[in-house]
């Protein structure tokens, strides 16, 4: 066992917190307020740190405000009948320094008891507060520390811990939101059409987190920033020569950008320091330009008492961002009663008195000897508004309505109700004075698994001892440790927490969505083109081009084209046993007649070649009859296949309810998968012998050239139908729909632009090249030519 020698560590005296207010009271509200700024060198611990601590003082004469505001608000509470808090408010103010680790000890003091640096250790009476209002100093270990002891906090500034949403932390920010300035200033860049910025802000976590956020927004509204720049903060005292010459080489790159808007980000000290970097650049060669600055609310238009005669000219034509404030009744003469005769137990009061009024207190009363020193008639509000306003600040307008936010929280209390499941029961809050609460410990090796988690053991780790994982896709828990999750119906899915069955919403390729829509539009469109071509056909149906043709075939290549076209229309809407049946089989025949007319065009455009040979017997198969054969035939086989599959296996309507996780997709199911790919198979058979006949045939002489088109037809064709499979088989749902959709409309769009597209040019724009002439000419030219 080793003892401490108790005697060597001086707990009744630690590092010394000079300003502090304390007002004693049944209740005390905690308060770090950032009011003094103490440049201090850097701690060697090689001397007792009373003697590494002799510190200067830089006052922020302004934020003596928001001191007083607090005190202000308590004492008007402890007065006003109207509350009827049957206690009395006090409170102990410490200041920050504008330092976290000066925030750390001052929570640290909140917590002990007074004088001795020892938390949470009763020798006397101990003053340990109800709340505590912080500033933009407040870090989230500072939290923490608070939240040890089941205190909450309120934070008058922006601080990282707002942005640290830890379970269990209790704060509030009373502020205005973050999010709402940063469009406040791209509303106000916008209006004023200023595209072209720079961003200063000062060196700290929450100037990370601010460039991060407006950066992106304001590109998004084409706002470009020139420059981003880090003013350097001043930690200790000797390093105000190092932070100078960073803060000159800032001020000068953003005195030579081109950007006459700046956003200036930053906290209460930040005007300081600006003001500083300019006073000081009037010694080098700077050329100063006019900046508009565009300040965000939680600045303040503080200035240290040495820099009252400096220049501020700079500032004007700059805009700030408000904070909400009103003045209370009575604010000002409690101003005005203010004095540090009357006031000793403020340990605020004297600094600002002497650097406000540039005057000495004296030690002791009745001292007047001092040069220059305080007469005891200088009234605050005899000040200029750049030491010390009289009217109540945005800043301490928050302090202010922070005391009696607590306030009334405390005179709710006894009557509010608390409703927390993983915590307690539903109850009725009363005094501790007339009920003591026991709350049973806890001792589990680890915590239970929400909703929506599952157990799964621990391995090496006893029965009891687990780990909670998310339930698996498809599957929920409701309650609370589970051991496995139980799976959604099939007409249900899991929501985002997976601890509730949500039901499926029912799709297919509607009319009235845009993807169906435009499929409509499109077969209406080449069902028009369709029937405008057999106008044209018809309407000219003596002319050498169309003769020469086989108008039998034509004709009925054309009619068959427009019923694809309109046929490809069953595949859209809601299906239905009609649908179902009818769209596969009628697709089916229609293309299987489609092909086997280009097929038959290509076997007679062959034979007729060969008719011409000297001594041929093909004569005798050139002609109507052949071409009604291939036709008929090739198209009874398909009508055949499709009879069979409609008596085996018909197609139906059916719900796939396990494609997509969230919808239950309505679709014709095929029936027969095999009967399905046999009809595509034999129309991929006739396209590809059409396409083999038509290759080899390319070069026999053809008045219009239509054995090329046929090729070209055909080649399109196959493409569009070999890319059809694999793209069919990776899609679900409606897509399936819609690939098969277009497939049909983009092979009969290129078999009726491939093969008519040329006739109709002639027939419409070249009638010279529509004559017998040129047909006998252009026949024997390539007769002669083969």
């Amino acid at each position: 066992m080793c003892q401490i020698p108790f005697d060597n560590c001086p707990v009744a005296k630690p590092l010394p917190l000079f300003h502090k207010y304390y007002q004693p009271g049944d209740l005390i509200i905690g308060g770090i307020i950032s009011h003094i700024y103490i440049s201090s060198d850097v701690i060697t611990f090689k001397e007792h740190l009373h003697q590494e601590t002799n510190d200067e003082l830089i006052v922020l004469t302004q934020n003596y405000q928001h001191i007083l505001a607090l005190a202000f608000a308590v004492e008007e509470i402890n007065e006003n009948p109207l509350m009827d808090l049957n206690v009395t408010l006090g409170f102990n103010i410490y200041n920050s320094r504008f330092s976290t680790t000066w925030t750390y000890l001052a929570s640290l003091e909140l917590l002990s008891t007074q004088g001795k640096l020892i938390p949470n250790y009763k020798c006397d009476a101990q003053y340990v507060p109800v709340v505590v209002i912080g500033g933009p100093s407040s870090d989230i270990n500072f939290t923490t520390i608070l939240c040890s002891y089941k205190i909450p906090m309120l934070i008058y500034g922006y601080s990282s811990v707002v942005n640290n949403h830890i379970e269990g932390m209790s704060f509030q920010p009373i502020f205005p939101n973050e999010a709402l300035q940063y469009k406040a200033i791209l509303h106000l860049l916008k209006y004023f059409s200023w595209t072209w910025i720079g961003i200063i802000s000062l060196n700290e976590e929450n100037a990370e987190r601010f460039v991060q956020n407006v950066v992106p927004m304001f590109s998004q509204s084409e706002i470009c920033v020139e420059f981003i720049e880090i003013f350097p903060r001043m930690r200790f005292s000797n390093d105000f020569d190092k932070v100078m010459a960073e803060g000159a080489e800032t001020y000068i790159a953003v005195m030579r950008s081109t950007a006459t808007a700046v956003v200036l980000h930053g906290e209460f000290e930040t005007i300081m320091v600006l003001r500083m970097l300019i006073h000081y650049s009037e010694f080098a060669d700077i050329s100063v330009k006019t900046k508009i600055w565009i300040m965000t609310a939680e600045m303040d238009f503080t200035s240290a008492s040495f820099q009252r005669a400096w220049d501020f000219d700079f500032m004007h034509g700059a805009i700030s961002l408000a904070i909400h404030s009103k003045q209370p009744q009575g604010f000002q003469r409690f101003l005005q009663r203010r004095n540090p005769a009357s006031h000793k137990e403020d340990g605020f009061i004297r600094d600002f008195w002497q650097q406000a009024f540039n005057c000495l207190l004296s030690d002791s009363e009745g001292d007047e000897t001092v040069e220059g020193a305080c007469t005891g008639e200088e009234k605050l509000e005899a000040l200029p508004v750049s030491v010390f306003e009289m009217s109540m600040t945005g800043h301490s307008y928050s302090i202010y309505n922070a005391v009696f936010a607590v306030a009334h929280a405390l005179k709710t209390m006894p009557s509010s109700t608390f409703n927390q499941r993983a915590m307690m029961g539903r109850g009725r809050w009363k005094p501790v004075d007339q009920e003591l609460y026991q709350t049973r410990p806890l001792s589990v090796c680890n915590k239970g698994c929400h909703s929506g988690y599952t157990r799964m053991k621990k391995e090496g780790k006893p029965f009891c001892c687990y780990d909670c994982v998310p339930c698996p896709e498809g599957k929920i828990s409701n309650q609370r440790d589970m051991d496995k999750c139980s799976q959604c119906p099939e007409d249900r899915y899991p929501n985002k927490d997976r601890d509730l069955c949500i039901p499926k919403y029912i799709t297919y390729l509607s009319y009235n969505e845009p993807l169906g829509m435009t499929l409509v539009m499109m077969a209406l469109f080449f069902s028009v083109i369709t029937a405008l071509v057999l106008g044209i056909f018809l309407k000219h149906r003596d002319t050498p081009l169309i003769k020469a043709n086989n108008q039998t075939l034509t004709y009925t290549l054309l009619v068959s084209l427009l019923l694809s076209f309109l046929g490809a229309c069953l595949f859209i809407g809601q299906p239905n046993k009609v649908t179902c049946l009818l769209r596969q089989t009628v697709f089916g025949i229609i293309f299987s007649v489609a092909v086997s007319c280009v097929l038959a065009k290509t076997i007679i455009v062959v034979l007729a070649f060969m008719a011409t040979q000297p001594g041929s017997r093909m004569r005798n198969w050139v002609g109507k009859r052949l071409a009604a054969s291939i036709v008929l035939s090739c198209s009874f086989i398909q009508t055949s296949i499709c009879a069979v599959w409609l008596t085996t296996s018909p197609p139906f309507p059916d719900l796939d309810m396990h494609s997509k996780i969230e919808e239950n997709i309505l679709k014709c199911n095929e029936g027969s998968v095999e009967m399905f790919y046999s009809v595509l198979g034999y129309m991929g058979f006739l396209a590809t012998v059409s396409f083999v006949v038509a290759f080899l045939a390319r070069k026999l002489p053809d008045s219009f050239n239509e054995v090329k088109f046929i090729t070209f037809s055909m080649l399109l064709f196959c493409s569009v139908w070999l890319s059809f499979i694999p793209t069919y088989l990776s899609t679900k749902g409606k897509d399936m729909v819609a690939v098969e959709v277009f497939s049909i409309l983009a092979s009969s769009g290129g078999l009726l632009g491939c093969i008519f597209s040329p006739k109709c040019y002639i027939i419409m724009l070249r009638p010279e090249l529509n004559k017998r002439e040129q047909l006998i000419s252009r026949k024997n030219y390539r007769i002669n030519s083969s």
